[in-house]
């Protein structure tokens, strides 16, 4: 597994007035070509690190997967920038389903703006845990001076899969949902338990963000961004506490906040 993920490169500043020579760091981008079962199924432009959990992050996002058993063998070939799945079995579903616009219903309710494959995999949360203020701005912080990478480029999202006392493990990339592929294939991986856990994540709250979050199926999702208002009616919807705009010692509840709580 590739772990350099910047490089440092020659550059001009311009600061105070003055043109200079100067060093920086630049984050690495990198596309990986994913084949399943000898067929091409996307190309992701990434950060080169942690490929195998992304690429089976990415399949259980999409419905490819469910487990990771479901896979027979995973190969990633960094040199010429490929990973080869094969798995147990075929796949089912129709590859134009993984862009096609679906309309469900769910409690009376028309969830729009679902594709095919999300009405398939994202889960209502049946989360139980419960996070005090202080908990969400401690994790929070600890995610953001947890990223090296960022501090010297930033040009990367973090995200991070936390229980509500501490960080369990963070990953990085120049993709926002890249990086929660990766916190994906790690649960799957290691077969941890997520339905108690909690997303932390540097990024803004889209609609893709927050069903990225109810694939992997966590109950809370904190970021020190914005969340868009289609990502509100359907953390409303999936039953998704969402917090953002965590900066200093505030920030803001749009979805179910029963989950945030006083001590």
């Amino acid at each position: 597994m590739t772990q350099n993920m910047s490089i440092r490169q020659k550059i001009i500043k311009y600061a105070d007035g003055v043109l200079q020579d100067h060093e920086d760091d630049i984050v690495l981008e990198f596309p990986l070509t994913v084949f399943v079962n000898d067929m091409e199924f996307a190309t992701m432009v990434c950060t080169p690190t942690h490929f195998d959990e992304m690429v089976i992050g990415f399949l259980a996002s999409e419905g490819v997967i469910r487990f990771r058993d479901d896979i027979k063998s995973l190969n990633i070939d960094e040199d010429k920038g490929y990973a080869y799945v094969e798995l147990h079995a075929d796949i089912t579903t129709s590859q134009e389903y993984y862009s096609k616009r679906f309309i469900g219903s769910c409690c009376g309710k028309s969830r729009q703006f679902y594709f095919h494959n999300d009405a398939k995999t994202a889960k209502t949360s049946t989360s139980t845990t419960t996070l005090t203020p202080e908990q969400c701005i401690k994790l929070m912080n600890e995610m953001q001076h947890s990223s090296i990478v960022f501090q010297q480029t930033g040009g990367v999202h973090n995200a991070a899969l936390c229980t509500p006392n501490e960080m369990m493990i963070s990953r990085t990339d120049i993709g926002r949902h890249n990086a929660l592929d990766k916190l994906y294939g790690y649960s799957l991986l290691n077969r941890v338990p997520v339905r108690d856990k909690v997303i932390v994540f540097s990024g803004r709250i889209s609609s893709e963000v927050l069903l990225k979050a109810a694939k992997i199926g966590v109950g809370i999702v904190l970021s020190k961004s914005a969340p868009t208002d289609l990502a509100i009616k359907l953390a409303n919807d999936l039953n998704i506490t969402a917090v953002g705009f965590i900066r200093g010692t505030s920030f803001n509840v749009y979805s179910h906040a029963h989950r945030i709580v006083k001590e």
